[in-house]
């Protein structure tokens, strides 16, 4: 292993000491020249009074990231984690095979403008996917956009690419290190140049919408003034107006700033630029949504109504809104927790409005209901494509794709693959052709052509990977949870998996923000189903698999269900003899970060690994960083006594209890994350690394130039995947598992047999 450089700047804390862990060892086991000691991270005496609670914060000097001391810290722990890791048996195999299957060659839905075909492509020979664009499905592919050339590190990333309704421009937007903050920028498609006028700063939240003409856009604008605090900065949002050709400071605020830091504020402009629509969105179980004529100097007015004060929360409701042909197509949850889709008739709408009573005679006067509830299926959302509604539903985490008549009336269920997830059709309103995506665990995602007219499915495009499918098993199973609940899990395996407690498993969960965790193909889980192990993912209360209730089920102060879901999946493996407690690595990223923080410090005995990522950990401060305030709709304020209490009874950092025996512990950071603040994993790591009383390894890895999403490199997912496999593989005492591709199937099943 290579020394452990330190630079000038890092204090004699950081220098001296071993870690508990290396300390718990003689010098017999560990002799003094064999490996660096492990940095050590010093606390602090502040405590905090909340609400009449003591909150100590011994790691609070490690929230400042730009403090040369943080910047040591966090180097001289990713140094030591690569001294730890670099050299596991087994790590440069496992790179290859996975260089293997992220290296291919791939092609996304494409979108359809005035004729003209845009998508994505990736290629096994660059780092980046690049932007296509075609006249029509046959015409000459031509290369839009190669964000491969746009810096030597690759620390420049291409965002969206919004083409204009003539398919003759397109808006795209570059965000550096794959972070959430973004420029828009405005290319000619035949010409490939870019205005040097069109540059729009502050796109962070930017979902463009052209205007029929192609002349201008609508967008959501946010200020990039340093003096505005990082957490306060939503609230700043407007809608504003672009002519093309114009300078940006001098564009027209269509709505104004909400002033209101929880809320995001969202535009939509109707297709033949007659109406635009601005949603009000707090968390991701609420919104208004207000309407207008466009271009004119009316006043917004209330379309729906799904906000409401704490006191009447159980009425709170969300709404996808499509314009089309002086229609508005709705698909909401209010009053339907598994959703249902009504058509709107603007012309019959009122005035504007915020009584309840009001809105409700409004409703019954324009509203129409077009498709009803379902009682075994979520409706996801809904979409005019070819003359026709396309609803997408999710029935048991499993997606199913249905075809209307505008007036409701049933044509047809589309045929899918198998068991999987499906994207919902994307296409023109006006237009007979439509795209849809489809992948499953053992499946890598495929697009699907489709004729609206007869509908006719075919084969679009396919990605070929090295391995064989038919060598492995997806089965979904349905465990009890503390309460009794009923939860579902994926599992996937090699075929004839025995139960003898022995197998690894690798259990993955995120359960909040209403996201469903549907069937789909990860190429970095293919080492580890060849290597005997199985991929588990749970899907937890707090997320969409099972609509508004299953939501409400896991957030604010119901949270703690979530982390009682997981431990009982854990529970449910071990109970069913696949394996055992030292044999589970959990892992989660963001909020599934917090997810596998909180199991660790509340089940530590259950788990032998933790691989955490990008998390929420600190959740007494978590509303002052990044994008936190909001959150709070789907966690609480610690600022309100109520909302404290159950937020500081599972926060993950004030739960860390010296002299406990925590799992193995890799945290995965990114030093650009602009939407959960890096502290959380700092303060975390920092914790667990003084008060564990195992010889279980505490790492801290680093992402370089990278977002919330990780970085956009494939060469840097490889690396990141392959440090996790390391981390567990040394933990569970594991070797890779020979390649199983098309190939040698044949040759495995004979030894199998």
């Amino acid at each position: 292993m290579r020394l452990l450089l330190l630079t000038a700047t890092a204090t004699a804390t950081l220098l001296a000491c071993s870690s508990s862990r290396e300390a718990k060892k003689s010098s017999e086991d560990v002799p003094v020249s064999a490996t660096p000691a492990q940095p050590q991270s010093r606390s602090v005496d502040v405590v905090d009074e909340i609400h009449g609670v003591s909150v100590p914060d011994p790691y609070r000097w490690l929230e400042d990231e730009k403090d040369p001391e943080v910047q040591a810290w966090m180097n001289a722990q990713d140094a030591y984690t690569r001294d730890v890791l670099d050299d596991v048996a087994g790590r440069e195999q496992i790179t290859k095979r996975l260089e293997e299957l992220a290296y291919v060659d791939s092609i996304s839905i494409p979108s359809q403008r005035g004729g003209r075909l845009f998508y994505m492509r990736r290629f096994a020979d660059k780092e980046k996917g690049v932007a296509y664009w075609r006249e029509g499905e046959q015409g000459e592919e031509k290369v839009l956009l190669d964000p491969n050339t746009w810096s030597e590190d690759g620390s420049i990333s291409l965002g969206m690419v919004v083409p204009s309704p003539d398919g003759k421009k397109v808006i795209f937007s570059r965000k550096p290190n794959a972070a959430d903050e973004s420029t828009l920028y405005v290319l000619d498609v035949d010409t490939g140049k870019e205005s040097e006028i069109d540059v729009i700063p502050g796109a962070k939240y930017a979902s463009p919408n052209w205007t029929p003409d192609g002349k201008a856009f609508v967008y959501e604008w946010l200020p990039t003034d340093p003096s505005i605090p990082v957490d306060e900065r939503p609230g700043y949002t407007e809608i504003r107006l672009h002519t093309l050709g114009t300078d940006p400071a001098t564009d027209t605020v269509l709505h104004e700033a909400l002033g209101d830091p929880t809320r995001f504020l969202n535009a939509t402009l109707s297709r033949d630029g007659k109406y635009l629509l601005a949603t009000h969105m707090r968390g991701w179980g609420e919104m208004n949504v207000f309407w207008k004529r466009f271009g004119t100097k009316d006043a917004w007015r209330l379309l729906a109504r799904g906000i409401y004060p704490e006191d009447q929360a159980e009425r709170r409701a969300t709404f996808a809104v499509v314009p089309w042909k002086d229609r508005f197509y709705v698909t909401t949850n209010d009053g339907a927790p598994n959703g249902r889709l009504f058509v709107v008739d603007p012309a019959k709408l009122g005035k504007a409005s915020t009584a309840p009573d009001a809105l409700e005679q409004e409703r019954k006067r324009a509203w129409k209901e077009l498709v009803p509830e379902q009682e075994d299926a979520k409706l996801e959302w809904a979409n005019v494509v070819g003359g026709h509604l396309s609803l997408s539903y999710l029935k048991d985490v499993t997606s199913r794709v249905d075809v209307r008549k505008l007036d409701g009336t049933f044509v047809r269920t589309l045929e899918l693959p198998t068991a999987g997830t499906a994207s919902g059709l994307v296409g023109e309103p006006d237009q007979p052709v439509a795209f849809f995506s489809f992948t499953s665990f053992t499946i890598p995602t495929q697009v699907y052509r489709v004729d609206m007219r007869e509908g006719k499915v075919s084969e679009w495009a396919k990605v070929e990977l090295p391995i064989q499918p038919d060598a492995f098993e997806v089965r979904q199973v349905f465990y009890p949870s503390k309460d009794g609940t009923r939860i579902p899990m994926f599992l996937v395996h090699k075929k004839g998996l025995k139960a003898d407690g022995n197998n690894p498993v690798w259990l993955y969960g995120y359960g909040g923000f209403d996201i469903s965790l549907t069937p789909g193909f990860r190429a970095s889980i293919m080492p580890w189903l060849e290597m005997g192990g199985i991929y588990a993912v749970a899907n937890l209360r707090g997320g969409g698999e099972f609509g508004k209730a299953w939501h409400d089920a896991g957030r604010l102060a119901n949270k703690q269900n979530v982390f009682d879901d997981f431990a009982a999946a854990a529970e449910y493996l071990i109970e069913e003899q696949l394996t055992r407690p030292e044999r589970i690595v959990i892992h989660g990223g963001s909020n599934g970060g917090l997810l596998v923080g909180t199991a660790m410090t509340q089940r530590p005995e259950l788990y032998g690994a933790v691989l955490c990522a990008v998390p929420l950990l600190d959740m007494v401060r978590y509303h002052l960083f990044g994008s936190g305030r909001t959150w709070i709709p789907e966690y609480g304020s610690p600022e309100r006594e109520e909302d404290f209490k159950w937020i500081h009874a599972y926060s993950p950092y004030h739960h860390v209890k010296e002299g406990t025996e925590y799992p193995a512990l890799l945290m995965l950071g990114a030093d650009t994350d602009d939407r959960v603040d890096p502290m959380h994993a700092r303060k975390f790591m920092a914790a667990i690394q003084n008060a564990t009383a195992s010889e279980a390894p505490v790492l801290f890895r680093l992402e370089r130039n990278a977002g919330h999403g990780g970085a956009d490199m494939i060469k840097q997912f490889v690396a990141s995947t392959a440090d996790q496999y390391a981390f567990v593989m040394e933990v569970f005492n594991l070797q890779p598992g020979p390649r199983l591709a098309a190939d040698d199937a044949a040759g495995q099943a004979e030894a199998a047999d």
